[in-house]
């Protein structure tokens, strides 16, 4: 079975702004191989971090060099007009998937509402780009974007979980997320699933709520990760937790 991480960092020279992330300068592609062969993780698709404003390029060379394990979904400043000449050659970059947006910033977060991505959704349905979003606190728009957008792929992050909870407290919106199951062209990432338990290994009382995801989106929309950088468990442990 080939086991592909559906969300990893690698960045450079830049400590992460976010501290839950691993407090180190430089996480690099030859200490994500290294980390990844330990595990037995196969392949993994990088998402740029915003603490490293050269993420995007570091990334892209990481695909360059190793096309057969390392793969992306960027990102570029949605607010900035020379942004939309990026759309249509964006896969012509090494290992570039598609697009991901985070929007922690605070200035971002009205971004899915005020009409700044706006223009994103018809431009990356046209490009047959995939986009994935941090949309705890937005999905219903996932949902109405879905049926706007029929031929625009959509991906949840991280479960749809709400950032900074855990145990029951996390799963407070959970209605919301399996209501996407629906939308043929909503999928869900569980990335990051150790975090939101307060519990050991194998986290136990989360599974049941991981089990009803499973059920409304199916394997084929369904994406196993980690955000390895800041997870409370070793990786192999992100694998074994799914497999065993």
């Amino acid at each position: 079975m080939l086991i592909v991480d559906a969300q990893v960092h690698i960045w450079r020279n830049n400590k992460p702004t976010n501290p839950n992330h691993r407090q180190v300068s430089d996480f690099s592609q030859d200490d994500l191989l290294k980390e990844m062969d330990e595990a037995g993780v196969d392949a993994a698709v990088i998402h740029p971090p915003g603490w490293d404003p050269n993420s995007n390029e570091v990334a892209v060379e990481a695909a360059r060099q190793h096309p057969d394990r390392l793969a992306i979904l960027g990102n570029f400043p949605l607010d900035r007009p020379e942004s939309r000449a990026l759309i249509d050659g964006w896969k012509r970059r090494p290992g570039m998937l598609g697009l991901r947006f985070a929007l922690l910033q605070p200035h971002q977060r009205t971004w899915p509402t005020d009409g700044t991505m706006d223009w994103l959704w018809p431009a990356a349905e046209r490009a047959g780009l995939p986009v994935a979003l941090l949309a705890a606190n937005f999905l219903p728009l996932v949902g109405q974007l879905a049926d706007r957008h029929p031929g625009l792929k959509l991906i949840v992050d991280h479960l749809g979980r709400p950032s900074g909870t855990k145990d029951e407290a996390a799963w407070a919106n959970l209605p919301e997320l399996l209501a996407l199951g629906k939308h043929p062209n909503v999928a869900i990432k569980a990335t990051g699933a150790p975090s939101y338990s307060s519990g050991p290994y194998p986290y136990r009382n989360i599974h049941g709520y991981l089990r009803q995801i499973y059920d409304a989106f199916g394997p084929e929309r369904m994406f196993w990760g980690t955000d390895i950088t800041r997870m409370p468990c070793s990786w192999r442990q992100c694998v074994t937790m799914f497999t065993e």
